[in-house]
Order: structure tokens, then C-alpha cells, then sequence
């Protein structure tokens, strides 16, 4: 049956999905969300926070393009921390942890409100297509709906195999059913699908939770917003508490390996190299004696405790006396066991720079299903699929960003030139321009690009211009007042210099101006020797990957081209010359080669 069509269908209401219909319907496109349940848009199903090590960066990218998770995480976090304080601005991250149940009920009441916005409860069950383009999306229960665009954002739930101990059970997350029907549509569509893990740890009542016994972790006196339209969080700090794992702890773990699905042969998937369980923990780094584990609050009513640092699929009389044993929760009562899931994904080397599947015109995919972990790596890939498919609609040319621009940039880049085993979860050290990569300046970099795209409103754009002008203002002073013979911007470049005394120059005072802006403009001035050098490395970066490469290329065909490069390359179809020479395999020469090639058919100048 028939339920109407639209411009763009998003699949699935996860976190890739929220920004994907987030980003479309606020394009102006007739946009679609199909969820099996409304309730669980946007559930947090992992830890309760948002942000961390590369992961703020990409929230405030995320905010600074117009998406949704930096407004929603200011409403609803409970603590709120900058990462790497002491150390520079191009490693400091933000991150909150979040009231879970908040949270959602914000990005679900945005998606209600929403215009051009239609939320449908149902199970997707088959992407439709003629010609090899989409044509719409069929529900389990033989519901279709028409559409020329269409968003897989399917998270874990694609085929997904949940683990606790030996017992196994078909399921997308806690308490909900798989996608299977999806997944064998896509593999019939031509896509190939691998397979992937990842886990949870124990949720306990904080009621039961002894926290005399434990570190406290506050939060920062002065919390940083994500969003750029925020001057302040005002609300009262809700702590964390760290505590750690002991020697009697990981003798248990070990003695009972031979229950735990990971090394009994059970689960077969790879799981995240950086985020491992805890029995992969006390095998791989067996000259640890102790692990560190945050007790995260669920929400502000302090009625779960997420056990950050001990995710496992033991079966649950080891979790039980894992938990019995640790400093603080030993009459811990929990609430929900940990567990892993196998799912299904799709090597993102089968999409094209705008997150389009090279098989299936009008296809994108977003989130989990490319390969990452992670809210902020899913919102990240929701928000630039569903500007995409909205450009693919009016034909307009995609939205591309580059390594340079954003880790947003990083990340697609990585996905679509790295062959994928694991997770991908970002870190700044994954970006090599990164020090032009800061969380403080992701709307200097992205708000421009955002109001481009028409994503970004009138609010958020005077909003921004107001603070371009302000910092603007705060550098003119910098430069022009004295101490000492030298100017404050001068001044700013030696490493003992506090900032708060050149703050308190009066002439910046008298400006009245946020913190934010006057520390941005600070930083511009102690990095601008490095800053200018990384720009230089930057312009070297952009004569490669200003060289288009034509879809119309046939690698086979290259003389003097190794067969190495020519099969990578034909199967990972570069964007561009740049893009080329960071797949594995592809060498210097080959690169050259390719550059010869396209001089001699006149596609180079």
C-alpha cells in the first residue's frame, strides 16, 4: 500500500538519523523518518554523554553547519568538562555527560515541530529501485512510500546478534528486534556487508552505589557550551566518580574466560581497538593491575549509574561478582547487564564523496553502517548525508569537506580511503592539521559553509557575524596597545604569558564581549607563527586535492600503473589526486603516473 512520496527518506532514528532529517527537512525537502519506535529517537544506547577527545570538535562542527546535537546537549547535560585543559587549544575537547532520557525527549520534540517533517513508526524492510536508482523504501508490513532519495542509517540493527555468557538472541539494542529484511535488501542492491562488534557495560542503581567509597569528579566551575547561539550553561554541576578495578577482579575475569563469548568463538566480529572490553583488557595489558571505571549518572535524578570502563558480555553471575568486587558498588544492585552485539555494516569505500552509494543512485548511507562508533561520528555523517541528498535532488554540487576544514572532513576522508577492520573512532591525531582544527573555531571554519548550503538560519549567522566582528575588534587592540615597548598580540606569543593580564587591558574591557570571543582572539595570536606554517602545508595539501579525478577514469587502462594501484584504486574510486595517495598501497610514483595519464587525455593542465 501506498502511503505517499516525499524528497528524502532517512531509515532510522539514531543519531546519523536525527541530523540526517534534521539537516533535509530544514533544506525544504519533504522528508520522511522512518523508526520502529518513536519513543527510542535519539536514545542514548551506550554511555550517557556527548563529546570527548575529537568527538567535541566534531559536536561544535556539527553546531556550526546548523545540526541539532550542540543545542540539544546544552539543554539537557547534567556535567559539562573541557578535556585537555592543560595542555593547547588544538587537543582541548569538550564533553557533557547527558540526562539520557532528556536528551531524547529534546531531539524528539525538535523532529515533532519540525516543518516538512514526517515522523512513521514501522520496520524498513527494502530500499525500492528502477534502473538502479532509489525509488522508495517498502515497510515489513508491506507499507511503501515513494521517494528519489533515501538515508540508511541503520546503527546496530542490521542483523544484529546480541551476547550475554552463552545465551544469544537476535536484537538491535536492549529490548529491541533487528533488521534483517534491510540488510539482505542492501546486499541484494550490490552492496558488500561485513561484520562488526561492540558492547556495553553494566548499568547499576545509583540507590545501591556506596559513593563515600569512590573519587568524585566535578565538573568544570565555568562549564563551555557546545553551541555557538550559547553564552553560558548556568545550570547546577552534576558529579561523576571514578574507581578501579584490582588484581582479585582480573583473576576472576581470567579464570572464566572460558565463558566469555569473545574467546570461546562466539562472537567472531571485531570490536573497537580503542574502546575493548574488559576481558580484552586484562588479557591484552596483563601487566596492568588495575583499570580506571567512571561511574557516570544516567540523568540528574541520579537513578542509573552507567559503569563506564567495564563493558563485557561475561554471562551475568560473573558480571554480578565482578561489580561485588569493585571499591564502591559492591552492594551495588544492576539494573541492566552488559552485553555485545554483532551487526552488519558497509565499507564505506563503497560510497562516493557525498556519502552516495556508487551502486545505487540516490542511495546514501550514515552512521554505524559505514563503520564508526560513536553519537558524534554518526550526527556528523547523518547532517552532510541529508544536505547531500537534498543537493542530489536539485542538482546542485555536493557538499565536500576537506581534511583541512574539518574533522568531519577527517572522517568521511578515512572511511572512504582506509579499508576498515574495526570501529573507526576519531582522535585528534588522526587529523594532521588539527591545530586549524579547534574546537573554538569550528564556526570561524564551518558557519560560512553552513549559510552556503542554506543550512545555517538568520539567527545563527548574525550571531556569528557579531562574534567575527568582536574578535576583529579585540585583535585591532592587541595589536595597536603597548606593554613595555612591545604590542599585548606580540606578547601573547611568549609561553608565560597570562592571558587573563592581557585581558584586563581596559581598552578590551570596556568592550563587554563574551570569554569566548576574547580568548579566540588570544589563540589567533600565540599560534600564528604555527598557524601560518600549517597553512603553507595546507596550500601544498590543496594542489592535490584540487585535481579532480573523472568517474569516467578507467585504472586498467593507465599504462606504467602497478597492478596493486590499479586494483585499489578501481575499487575505491578516488574524488581526487590527493584522496588517492592516502589509500594503503598507493605510492608516490603511482601517483605521478596518474597525473601523466590525465596531462596526456587533456583532462589536466
Amino acid at each position: 500500500m501506498n502511503m505517499g512520496a516525499f524528497d528524502c527518506i532517512v531509515i532510522g532514528g539514531g543519531h546519523a538519523g536525527v541530523e540526517a532529517a534534521w539537516a533535509a527537512c530544514r533544506l525544504g525537502a519533504r522528508t520522511l523518518l522512518i523508526t520502529m519506535r518513536r519513543d527510542t529517537i535519539a536514545k542514548m544506547s551506550c554511555n550517557p554523554a556527548i563529546g570527548g577527545l575529537a568527538k567535541g570538535q566534531i559536536v561544535r562542527e556539527i553546531d556550526a553547519l546548523g545540526g541539532l546535537m550542540g543545542l540539544a546537549i546544552d539543554a539537557t547535560g547534567i556535567q559539562f568538562r573541557l578535556l585537555n585543559r592543560s595542555k593547547g587549544p588544538a587537543v582541548q575537547s569538550p564533553r557533557a555527560q547527558a540526562d539520557k532520557y532528556k536528551y531524547k525527549d529534546y531531539i524528539r520534540n525538535a523532529l515533532e515541530n519540525a516543518d516538512n517533517l514526517t515522523i512513521h513508526e514501522g520496520v524498513a524492510a527494502d530500499i525500492l529501485t528502477s534502473d538502479g536508482a532509489v525509488t522508495g523504501v517498502a515497510c515489513l508490513d508491506g507499507t511503501q512510500f515513494a521517494a528519489p532519495t533515501v538515508i540508511v542509517t541503520a546503527g546496530t540493527f542490521l542483523r544484529g546478534v546480541m551476547h550475554v555468557g552463552p545465551r544469544q538472541w537476535a536484537g538491535g539494542r536492549l529490548d529491541e528486534p533487528a533488521s534483517n529484511e534491510l540488510s539482505d535488501s542492501l546486499r541484494r542492491l550490490g552492496l558488500t556487508i561485513g561484520r562488526l562488534k561492540t558492547g556495553t557495560p553494566p548499568r547499576l542503581d545509583a540507590a545501591t552505589v556506596n559513593f563515600d567509597e569512590v573519587e568524585v569528579q566535578p565538573g568544570d566551575d565555568e562549564p563551555m557550551p557546545f553551541s555557538f547561539l550559547n553564552e553560558r550553561i548556568d545550570r547546577p554541576q552534576t558529579p561523576c566518580w571514578i574507581t578501579w578495578t584490582h588484581p582479585a577482579i582480573h583473576d576472576l575475569l581470567r579464570e572464566n574466560l572460558h565463558r566469555a563469548p569473545m574467546y570461546t568463538g562466539q562472537i567472531t566480529a571485531t570490536g573497537a581497538r580503542y574502546c575493548p572490553s574488559i576481558e580484552t583488557k586484562v588479557v591484552r595489558f596483563a601487566d596492568k593491575d588495575r583499570h580506571q571505571v567512571f561511574l557516570e549518572p544516567e540523568d540528574e535524578a541520579l537513578s542509573t549509574i552507567y559503569c563506564n570502563g567495564i563493558s563485557t558480555s561475561f554471562p551475568e553471575d560473573i558480571q554480578d561478582q565482578m561489580i561485588a568486587m569493585l571499591p564502591g558498588t559492591r552492594r551495588a544492585r544492576i539494573i541492566h547487564y552488559a552485553y555485545a552485539i554483532e551487526y552488519d555494516y558497509c565499507p564505506a569505500v563503497q560510497l562516493q564523496a557525498n556519502l552516495e552509494t556508487r551502486a545505487v543512485a540516490g542511495l546514501f548511507l550514515a552512521g554505524q553502517v559505514n563503520g564508526t562508533s560513536g553519537y558524534e561520528e554518526a550526527g556528523a555523517q547523518g547532517l552532510v548525508a541529508g544536505v547531500n541528498a537534498v543537493r542530489k535532488i536539485g542538482g546542485a554540487e555536493p557538499l565536500v569537506l576537506g581534511r583541512d576544514q574539518a574533522y568531519i572532513g577527517v572522517l568521511i576522508d578515512d572511511l572512504r580511503t582506509r579499508q576498515i577492520d574495526e570501529p573507526y573512532r576519531m582522535f585528534t591525531s588522526r587529523a594532521e592539521y588539527r591545530l586549524s582544527l579547534r574546537s573554538d573555531n569550528a564556526d570561524r571554519r564551518l558557519t560560512d559553509i553552513g549559510r552556503s548550503v542554506g543550512l545555517v538560519d538568520d539567527t545563527r549567522w548574525q550571531t556569528y557575524l557579531h562574534k567575527v566582528a568582536g574578535v576583529e575588534q579585540v585583535s585591532g587592540i592587541l595589536k595597536q596597545v603597548r606593554r613595555d615597548g612591545k604590542p599585548l598580540w606580540q606578547l601573547l606569543k611568549q609561553p608565560d604569558c597570562p592571558t587573563d593580564g592581557i585581558l584586563a587591558e581596559p581598552a578590551i574591557q570596556m568592550l563587554n564581549l563574551p570569554n569566548e570571543v576574547l580568548q579566540a582572539a588570544c589563540v589567533d595570536a600565540k599560534y600564528e607563527g604555527y598557524l601560518v606554517r600549517q597553512q603553507q602545508q595546507i596550500a601544498g595539501f590543496r594542489n592535490l586535492e584540487n585535481i579532480k579525478l573523472p568517474a569516467w577514469l578507467d585504472y586498467r587502462t593507465i599504462s606504467h600503473l602497478r597492478y596493486e594501484a590499479k586494483e585499489k584504486l578501481a575499487a575505491f574510486q578516488p574524488h581526487t589526486l590527493g584522496q588517492a595517495s592516502r589509500i594503503g598501497g598507493i605510492t608516490p610514483a603511482d601517483v605521478t603516473v596518474i597525473q601523466i595519464h590525465l596531462k596526456k587525455n587533456h583532462s589536466l593542465k
